[in-house]
């Protein structure tokens, strides 16, 4: 951990000049120095003056919640990511490797479908539906062996069926009203967050990070096979249950408020191991804080971005597979993902 503290403080330095940026920036632009004024106003307990009534609206109301939860997503994503790569001994898990995500898709799809589609519902449907399929995931793997390969598969398989589900719906759905919303949603934005989807999306994913966190030293034995781990005293399958409860949980929250965004649980786990290495005492908080300053980089670059926004789960997908591509092609060099 010590040898990487020049790199954790790089990260917390991008993240927060990232925050900086997001805060000002966007189809209604708030200087530097207003800024400051409004924060400075806030803090002395004066309120912000009638000049400041609308930047203040729009920071506190609309802006501030948005980037909160982007950097959250972002951190959620990336931090499942480095955990099910160790856990699943596999450079192209994603956090959506059991089906949470298809799930999730599902579900969303579904209170859109069923009209009752008011931002509570959609979250609350994606959460609960996300979490199902997980469970379903690992009553086949568990069924067929409770194997690392028996739960990947179980994933596939239920990823497949919930997507199926999607697909049906959206061919059944009115393609005037109810189709335009459900593949929006599918593309992924935090477009109209606000302070309850913030507060929810923190409630559960600041405790599972911290709880993947505090039980970190668990996932480099495991990262290294079932058997050194029991050698060294560690009940896998049960901590390999925590860790897809705790992840599944955050995944779920995360796509729940954001919608499908796909690449950063991919991506940032392998840059951070690039950075850092695989040692999860320092890959941990690192895969957390580039996670979010990437995923609040991308949110405002769609809203900077000339021509109107466009879902951030595009752009991500335009932008992360070559940098994918760079990453597996540098990582090769270096000896792999696991050095």
């Amino acid at each position: 951990m010590k040898e990487h503290r020049l790199a954790l403080a790089t990260a917390v330095i991008v993240l927060v000049l990232s925050a900086g940026v997001a805060l000002v920036l966007g189809r209604y632009t708030i200087g530097i120095a207003t800024l400051w004024r409004i924060i400075v106003s806030v803090v002395s307990g004066q309120g912000p003056t009638a000049a400041l009534a609308t930047p203040s609206l729009v920071l506190w109301s609309v802006r501030l919640p948005r980037v909160l939860v982007a950097i959250f997503v972002g951190a959620g994503l990336s931090v499942a990511g480095a955990v099910f790569q160790s856990l699943f001994r596999n450079p192209l898990v994603s956090p959506s490797i059991l089906g949470v995500s298809a799930g999730a898709s599902f579900g969303a799809t579904l209170a859109i479908f069923t009209a009752a589609g008011s931002p509570l519902a959609v979250e609350s449907y994606a959460f609960f539906c996300g979490l199902i399929a997980v469970f379903l995931a690992y009553q086949v793997g568990r069924s067929s062996g409770n194997s690392v390969t028996s739960l990947v598969l179980a994933g596939v398989i239920v990823s497949s069926l919930f997507l199926a589900g999607v697909s049906f719906l959206k061919y059944k759905a009115d393609p005037f009203q109810r189709l335009p919303s459900m593949v929006f949603w599918s593309m992924g934005s935090f477009n109209g967050v606000r302070w309850p989807d913030a507060v929810r999306v923190m409630c559960i994913v600041v405790p599972g990070l911290a709880g993947i966190y505090l039980l970190r030293w668990w996932l480099n034995p495991i990262a290294l096979g079932d058997e050194d781990a029991t050698a060294l005293g560690i009940n896998v399958p049960k901590a390999r249950v925590f860790y897809i409860i705790i992840g599944t949980l955050v995944v779920a929250a995360s796509v729940a408020a954001s919608g499908n965004i796909g690449w950063v649980g991919l991506i940032m786990p392998h840059m951070a191991r690039f950075i850092v290495g695989s040692d999860h005492d320092a890959l941990i908080p690192f895969s957390a804080l580039i996670g979010g300053a990437f995923m609040l980089v991308m949110d405002t670059l769609t809203r900077a971005l000339p021509g109107g926004e466009i879902p951030v789960g595009v752009l991500e997908a335009f932008i992360g597979a070559p940098f994918f591509g760079y990453l597996l092609i540098t990582s090769e060099r270096k000896g792999g993902w696991q050095n």
